[in-house]
């Protein structure tokens, strides 16, 4: 082995991988270099251990003898470790201290597993800003998603999974992805509803698509003025917000002011006085534009208290209500990479490698935590952003969750193809999950498709994090569809995502005519292809191949029936919609993240062909 290849498997890079088609694929040494150039390895002071409640936790390096052990709730108690540095089982879950032999180590110990849902339920996915209610306005926010919960619960759902809600950039109107945030460890303001506090947003436009610009624009100007007539009144309610969120949420809050007089892409575009947090350019801009950072705090809190209510609504009527979805990373150019550069990846972006689904991989552009930062700053920021998350949820979705084992890095520059895998600190991460699911009472949800590594679907069963099994994936070796009856129980069952058309976009090809429309290049052979696959499907489910409509219900029936505790329908799919809410690969050739629903959450459910799915659901899956 050389001393390259030597360094890249200390550093947990894969030379080696294994591609969706089960080929072994091999990494090119530039790339290797050039990834290993991007890397800090400095070691991290003090161990951060997983371990499991009732089992004894290996210690790397720690002596036999008597360890001091502190709780993390400050109770001190003796603790014996064997020869080869295992400890004795701790029954307390949480984040704990040990001391032995001049050693520290920290001690995450979780449950055996997660909480998991109760009975056969069924829920809902939603787009939040395509939901409406009775309020003419441009888009859905917290209390649109508060109202439509409610009437989610009244028709027999347990769940409502929700699109993320990470902090975004309210100076940039025009990156309204929820999945490229700002920042993990705060929400999207402008989901904010101010008639929480009884200055509701006026009349708006309530157009099929929504205009983003001219949306937050108008909604920025108007929360600023809700902030100005109402901030003394919850004056003390804010501050204490900010007194518990801490110095990250000024740094936040001061960030989002930043950017509207800075303008650009984010701090990368700034001048580079303005590049460091610390500078006194920046803490001069603090003092002489407190005002502004003020209001910044104020959303947030307004946001918090929105997401809360939503959350309220929910499991007024629901088992489980909310559940919230984690974007796999975020922005390098935004808040987080700003504030607490040293807690991302630098000098790479992740994505996927090429499979089937992607050819020619990708790229998302964004960064996501490094693993060795992490263990250098004892995982808190993996903590705060999981919490965050969980804060106002009954259950949580993790986006790509391979990630927890590893990432595919791409150095900048390179193309998707261009990358390799890094290794990530999976134990500790999943530990960490369950501890705050635990905490929250909330289930899990990993999303485990694509190219997945061997032992990952078997590991998260034994967690109790619920893996996916989504319709148009769930194939056999000569990729015909396998029948829902057969998935895995351990898993949610689902007809689609929003990546995925909808069961009736798919039955009529529209995908396949969006993908031509925009590559301005026809496949001939594209909708004969379908055609054999909709006789596959039909099969799988017991249906007559040559139907001319969409079997919207009785694909919706079969996946009902699949053995998972938990099935989770788009609210496409509920509705008969062709359309999808995001076509992956494309930026604006389709309207992502834009879509609206045509009529108010509680009409749509009084449909009649809707209701009768809704209590189709509900006789199968009563929770």
């Amino acid at each position: 082995m050389t001393d390259l290849h030597a360094a890249a498997v200390a550093a947990g890079l894969k030379r080696h991988w294994t591609d969706a088609s089960g080929r072994p694929q091999q990494v090119d040494d530039a790339i290797l270099e050039a990834l290993l150039a991007r890397l800090d390895l400095t070691p991290a002071d003090e161990p951060f251990v997983p371990g499991t409640l009732g089992a004894p936790i290996a210690l790397p390096g720690a002596p036999a003898g008597t360890a001091d052990l502190m709780l993390e709730d400050g109770t001190t108690l003796p603790l014996a470790i064997a020869g080869g540095g295992m400890a004795a089982p701790i029954h307390v879950i949480g984040y704990h201290r040990l001391s032995i032999g001049g050693r520290r180590y920290t001690l995450a110990v979780g449950p055996p597993r997660c909480p998991q849902p109760v009975g056969r339920s069924w829920g809902v996915s939603v787009q939040i800003p395509a939901l409406r209610d009775d309020r003419p306005a441009a888009y859905g926010d917290f209390g649109t998603l508060a109202h439509s919960a409610t009437e989610f619960g009244n028709a027999g759902a347990a769940a409502v999974a929700i699109s993320p809600t990470h902090a975004l950039f309210p100076a940039d109107p025009h990156r309204f992805s929820p999945y490229a945030p700002s920042s993990r460890l705060f929400h999207n303001v402008m989901l904010a509803d101010p008639a929480l506090i009884g200055a509701p947003f006026p009349p708006e436009p309530c157009a099929e698509l929504i205009d983003w610009p001219g949306a937050l624009t108008e909604r920025l100007a108007h929360l600023g003025r809700v902030y100005l007539a109402n901030f003394s009144r919850y004056q003390a309610a804010t501050a204490a917000f900010a007194a518990e969120k801490g110095p990250d949420l000024a740094a936040h809050a001061l960030f989002d002011a930043l950017h509207g007089h800075l303008g650009g892409a984010g701090w990368t575009d700034w001048p580079i006085a303005y590049q460091d947090p610390a500078s006194p350019p920046v803490r001069r801009f603090a003092t002489e534009h407190a005002a502004e950072v003020s209001f910044f705090v104020f959303l947030q809190w307004l946001a918090d208290q929105g997401l809360a209510y939503a959350q309220e609504s929910a499991r007024s009527r629901m088992s489980i209500g909310l559940i919230a979805d984690l974007a796999v990373g975020t922005d390098r150019a935004g808040s987080h990479g700003w504030s607490r550069r040293s807690d991302l990846l630098s000098g790479v972006s992740i994505g996927a490698p090429p499979d089937p689904l992607g050819p020619d991989g990708q790229n998302w552009g964004i960064s996501a935590l490094d693993p060795y930062a992490l263990q250098r700053s004892g995982f808190a920021p993996f903590i705060k952003t999981i919490r965050t998350a969980l804060q106002h949820a009954g259950g949580l979705r993790i986006d790509h969750a391979i990630g927890l084992d590893h990432l595919w890095i791409v150095p900048d520059g390179g193309s998707a193809a261009d990358g390799a895998y890094l290794t990530m600190p999976g134990d500790t991460l999943k530990t960490i999950v369950a501890i705050e699911a635990h905490r929250a009472e909330a289930i899990v949800i990993a999303e485990d498709l694509g190219t997945v590594p061997a032992g990952l679907r078997a590991d998260l069963s034994r967690r109790g994090m619920l893996g996916m099994r989504v319709l148009p994936f769930e194939r056999d070796v000569t990729g015909a569809f396998v029948s829902p009856a057969r998935w895995d129980a351990d898993a949610v069952a689902m007809t689609g995502t929003h990546d995925t058309p909808t069961v009736a976009g798919w039955w009529k090809g529209r995908d396949i005519e969006w993908r031509e429309h925009i590559s301005g290049i026809a496949n001939p052979t594209a909708f004969e292809e379908r055609t054999a696959e909709r006789k596959s499907l039909a099969q799988a489910i017991g249906l007559s191949p040559v139907l001319a409509e969409p079997p919207i219900d009785e694909v919706m029936e079969a996946v009902a029936d699949a053995p998972a505790a938990l099935a989770i329908f788009p609210l496409e799919d509920l509705l008969g919609l062709e359309e999808q809410p995001n076509l992956p690969g494309t930026v604006d050739q389709h309207p992502n993240w834009r879509r609206r629903m045509l009529a108010t959450t509680g009409a749509l459910l009084a449909r009649p062909d809707v209701h009768r799915r809704a209590a189709m659901l509900t006789q199968k899956r009563p929770g």
